[in-house]
């Protein structure tokens, strides 16, 4: 085990675990704009519901206070729309920060496993070397017993 192996580790276990924590926030961000689009479209869909019975009350006979009321209440859904589309904007833009946020601690963790796969990589070169400068030793060592004894 080589002096870098215990400080290389220890950053890939804690960008692992930020990793993780930025996939948790990736997750609820998702599901919060998911959240908030169905919300938004359910919105919609009801407001055009809405506006189809004013048509047809309208073609029916409808009296002018039940216009107003029906017009009022179109006016605050609305109004409804435009804050759900606020809220679905603005979780979108969270998504799109927890998507960078993802992004940056893959990519700190991924370079992380490279710079240690390096490092296991020099590593075994090293002891490859040492292992064939000890092969050759003892090669070598046989040899002159063999010339020392065929000497004798």
């Amino acid at each position: 085990m080589i002096s870098n192996e215990l400080p290389l580790t220890t950053l890939i276990e804690l960008a692992t675990e930020e990793l993780d924590d930025a996939q948790r926030t990736l997750g609820q961000a998702q599901q919060a704009c998911t959240e908030a689009e169905n919300q938004t479209q359910s919105l919609i869909q009801y407001r055009d519901e809405y506006r189809s019975r004013l048509t047809s009350s309208a073609q029916a006979g409808l009296s002018g206070a039940n216009w107003r009321n029906f017009q009022t209440f179109i006016d605050t859904l609305d109004a409804a729309i435009d804050q759900q589309r606020r809220v679905l904007a603005a979780a979108r833009h969270k998504l799109e920060q927890a998507h960078v946020v993802w992004a940056e601690k893959r990519r700190k963790l991924t370079s992380y496993d490279a710079l240690a796969e390096r490092v296991r990589q020099r590593e075994q070169i090293v002891v490859a070397r040492r292992e064939q400068r000890e092969s050759d030793e003892y090669a070598a060592k046989i040899v002159r017993k063999r010339n020392d004894t065929s000497h004798d």
